[in-house]
């Protein structure tokens, strides 16, 4: 999988970074297999895509669609915090859209903003600094 993912349960954080050719199957396939683990519900959430070096550029109906199964394995009670980190324009765009749609799902309780550094998102999360 083109996705690398730590876990820092010290902070309560998932950074999934980005590696090589990101497809829209990677993604859905890191929601399906990840975040159904319950050591990791609630925890807060980093996708980095600084180090992809190219991604498939979804339809707005497959966007939506990773939205809505996202935000339907989102914990009830627990509000995490997602950042996408998005250094070019394209993937901003896409995390915007990504966002947005995610926060119309009722069932979403992540809170989505979208970064152009991951400095920027580490200070979201209010984490100075990663073991």
């Amino acid at each position: 999988m083109p996705l690398r993912i730590r876990v820092f349960e010290a902070h309560r954080l998932v950074i999934a970074t980005g590696h090589g050719k990101v497809t829209d199957d990677d993604m859905f396939r890191y929601q399906h297999e990840f975040w159904t683990r319950r050591e990791v519900a609630g925890f807060d959430e980093i996708v980095d895509m600084t180090q992809a070096e190219d991604f498939d550029v979804p339809t707005p109906e497959r966007l939506q669609e990773l939205a809505d199964v996202s935000a339907g394995s989102d914990p009830p009670t627990m509000s995490p915090r997602l950042a996408i980190v998005a250094p070019d324009h394209l993937a901003f765009t896409l995390g915007r859209m990504y966002g947005a749609y995610r926060e119309m799902h009722p069932l979403n309780t992540k809170q989505v903003e979208v970064f152009r550094t991951l400095a920027e998102a580490l200070r979201f999360m209010g984490v100075d600094e990663l073991a």
